[in-house]
C-alpha cells in the first residue's frame, strides 16, 4: 500500500467519523440561534465530502481505479520482445 493510498483512506476515515459525529451532537446538543447559519454551512460541506467519499469507494471511480491498476500491472509483465498471445 502507497503512501498516497494510506493518506486516501485516513482522509476518508476522519471525513466519515466527523459526519457521524456531528449528526450525533446536533441530536443532542441545542445549537444557539446566532451559530445556526454557520452550522448548516459546515453540515452542507459536510455532506458534500460525504457523499463524494461513498461514491469513490463504492462507485464507478473504485471500478475504474482497480481496472487502470491492473492494465499497468499487464503493462509491466508484457516484454517489448515477446509476441502477444
Amino acid at each position: 500500500m502507497s503512501a498516497k493510498d494510506l493518506f486516501q483512506y485516513i482522509l476518508g476515515a476522519l471525513i466519515v467519523v466527523g459526519f457521524f459525529t456531528l449528526l450525533i451532537v446536533l441530536a443532542l446538543v441545542k445549537v444557539p440561534p446566532e451559530n445556526k447559519d454557520l452550522l448548516n454551512i459546515v453540515v452542507g460541506g459536510l455532506i458534500g465530502a460525504f457523499a463524494t467519499i461513498v461514491g469513490y469507494y463504492f462507485g464507478s471511480s473504485s471500478s475504474s481505479s482497480k481496472k487502470d491498476e491492473m492494465i499497468g500491472n499487464i503493462a509491466q509483465n508484457i516484454s517489448p520482445n515477446k509476441p502477444i498471445p
